[in-house]
This record gives structure tokens, C-alpha cells and sequence, in this order.
């Protein structure tokens, strides 16, 4: 159950028809440098923010598409159907957890990162900084 102080963030597509409204912390912010992340992103890295799916309520009309990552496990994504924008996406690696991409919240005070992934794909001109950060090749 939710505490009622607790934060509630929406996340959104480019266009606003499809929503993702997430309560509480989340239980992961991760930056992930792989050449998949990088292609759904479309840009140096991709940076997201996992909640438990019962802390995650979506709304609006979306498109789902799955494949197979590096790792060998399922990634379900979730993107709108008018402007294309993934918004979030499930992973078999974390069960019962759901991904909300950063930028969708569109919030400068959105908490830093605490894990850098595929840090060997990271381009040469980017640092992941922060005292707290976990480094993973």
C-alpha cells in the first residue's frame, strides 16, 4: 500500500495521449549504454526509472513490441500510437517491475542515476558522475 504523502510523478509522450502516472520512489534509476537503448532513445544513452507494477497506473491508447535483448531476456515495450514515443517497458530480468524512460516526466529535479550500465558501448565524450553511481561494464 502507498502512503498518502507519497510523490506522484506523470510520465508522458510527446504528444500527451499516453501516460504513465508512478507513486512513491522508484526502485531503480539506471543509464544504459547498449546499442539497443541507444536505437530506442535515439540518443548517446537511455535512462530510465523502475517502479513496481503496483505502484504504476497507464493510461491512453499504445503499441507493444517485445524482443530479445544482448542478455537473453524479453523486453516488452510500451509507445504511442500517434507519435511513437516508448514511454515504458517491461523486462523478464526484472519481474514485477516496470520501466518508465526519464525523459517522459520531463522533470529537471528527477532524481540522478545510481547505476551506469554497458559502460564499454558508452561513448567516448560522455561521463556518468555522481558519488553514489555503480560503474558495470
Amino acid at each position: 500500500m502507498v502512503s498518502e504523502n507519497a510523490v506522484e510523478r506523470t510520465a508522458q509522450c510527446r504528444c500527451g495521449q499516453l501516460r504513465a502516472v508512478v507513486t512513491g520512489e522508484p526502485v531503480r534509476i539506471s543509464v544504459c549504454h547498449c546499442l539497443n537503448c541507444k536505437r530506442r532513445s535515439g540518443s548517446a544513452f537511455a535512462a530510465q526509472a523502475r517502479w513496481s507494477d503496483a505502484n504504476v497506473s497507464i493510461s491512453g491508447e499504445s503499441k507493444l513490441w517485445s524482443c530479445v535483448g544482448e542478455s537473453g531476456a524479453t523486453a516488452i515495450f510500451r509507445f504511442c500510437t500517434e507519435c511513437g514515443s516508448t514511454v515504458s517497458y517491461v523486462h523478464d530480468d526484472m519481474p514485477g517491475v516496470t520501466a518508465i524512460a526519464i525523459g517522459a516526466f520531463a522533470d529537471p529535479d528527477f532524481p540522478p542515476p545510481e547505476y551506469s550500465v554497458y559502460e564499454e558501448r558508452m561513448h567516448k565524450w560522455v561521463t556518468i558522475v555522481g558519488d553514489d553511481v555503480e560503474h558495470y561494464d
